[in-house]
């Protein structure tokens, strides 16, 4: 299995006398919230799915940072966001330098990155700048939208391409930026991790997966027979069973329906709540049976789902609406908005590891018990299923999505 492989931005670590850390809570709330707020808007339920709800909130939390008004209102409601805002800046601050801390304790390769790309000579309030690079480790790079848009669209591909070891390509379309942007916010963020306990490659083999739950189909399928150390639960229409990466502060989660054709069902079952007791599932021996599966998910424009979700005056509807006067000086014939969000991302399973990797471009424009000594259970993974990748000790979700068809 390839290593999850994501870029996001991490804050600095703590001054040496640690004076108490920020509460993540609220932070891993609303990316956990949003997550799941965004996966149900998706159009096609019947596809494969991944996005990254961390790098997603992490995106638009600095947005945030220079929305005032109504917007701000809008974007802290929509966007779940607690109203102590300093509190959700540096929560997402605490909880980056937590999973820096990954990196340096085992063999995974967590990255995180963040850049601000502004229209040369174009002036944003000192305050925003300051925040975001205090808590997101920003400093700002200039480019010329006004008059070469699509070697500004080039700058910024290569920087997330470059951020996320060459899984995200591309991820600005042609003609994307025009001469009125001014600022274009890009993430990214790469995860290689392996797994705690690896499967043997010589025990996989061509196993049935219902594709879309009806069609079977013969696909690699991974083995890990009798193991005790696998988080697992069955509750009534589904099971649930976790995968921990190595040094244990990562898993990968496994909601499997009982019924082939149950995933839509479980989908809309899935509560904030059960995301958060993922983490705590108990430990079980179980029999595994996993498909090997790799796939990058299309540019996703999450302006129309955003939109849908009731994110309306940031992206100036109805006409004028839009209100970032905190991150620039806003005047009645010239304001900022935003104009769209892209975003894409790469996931690959094997028997060692997993490989992920995300981006986002935010353009603004203006204008329970153990039971070791228990049976094994055995767990078939033959049809399509829910997973996430979860930081554990904040329960945090870095990635959210579905296989319906493990086939490249």
């Amino acid at each position: 299995m390839k290593p999850l492989r994501t870029v996001l931005l991490f804050a600095s670590v703590a001054a040496v006398l640690h004076p108490a850390a920020a509460d993540t809570g609220a932070v891993v709330n609303a990316i956990n919230a949003l997550g799941l707020d965004l996966y149900r808007t998706q159009p096609d339920g019947d596809a494969n799915l991944l996005f990254s709800p961390y790098l997603i909130q992490n995106g638009l939390a600095m947005v945030y940072a220079g929305a005032d008004g109504d917007t701000h209102t809008e974007m802290r409601d929509v966007l779940h966001y607690p109203r102590d805002e300093a509190a959700l800046h540096a929560g997402f601050a605490e909880l980056a330098k937590e999973l820096a801390q990954i990196t340096k304790d085992t063999s995974a390769e967590l990255h995180l990155a963040n850049q601000l790309f502004v229209q040369r000579g174009y002036k944003c309030r000192a305050p925003f700048l300051s925040l975001l690079k205090d808590n997101y480790d920003v400093q700002p790079e200039q480019l010329d939208f006004a008059h070469a848009p699509e070697d500004a669209r080039a700058a910024i591909n290569q920087w997330t391409e470059d951020n996320t070891k060459g899984k995200i390509r591309d991820l600005v379309p042609p003609n994307s930026l025009r001469k009125w942007t001014r600022l274009a916010l890009a993430n990214a963020i790469y995860l290689r991790a392996y797994w705690a306990n690896p499967f043997e490659p010589e025990a996989t083999k061509p196993a049935p997966f219902f594709v879309h739950g009806s069609e079977s189909v013969m696909v690699p399928t991974m083995v890990q027979q009798h193991l005790y150390g696998y988080a697992y639960h069955s509750f009534r229409g589904y099971t649930a069973v976790s995968l921990p990466y190595e040094g244990d502060n990562l898993q990968f989660v496994i909601l499997l329906p009982d019924a082939r054709n149950g995933l839509a069902a479980l989908e809309r079952d899935i509560t904030l709540d059960f995301l958060a007791e993922c983490a705590k599932l108990p430990q079980r021996a179980v029999i595994l049976y996993l498909p090997k599966f790799r796939f990058t998910s299309q540019s996703m424009l999450l302006g129309v789902q955003l939109r849908q979700l009731g994110l309306k005056t940031a992206f100036d509807e109805p006409f004028g609406s839009a209100n970032f006067d905190r991150l620039a000086p806003r005047k009645p014939d010239d304001y900022l908005s935003l104009g769209e969000v892209f975003h894409q991302a790469f996931i690959a399973i094997d028997e060692k590891e997993t490989e992920a990797a995300a981006a986002d471009t935010l353009v603004l424009d203006t204008f329970g018990v153990s039971a070791k000594n228990s049976k094994p259970i055995e767990v078939r993974v033959d049809h399509p299923f829910f997973f996430a990748i979860q930081h554990v000790p904040s329960g945090a979700c870095l990635f959210l999505g579905r296989v319906t068809d493990p086939r490249e």
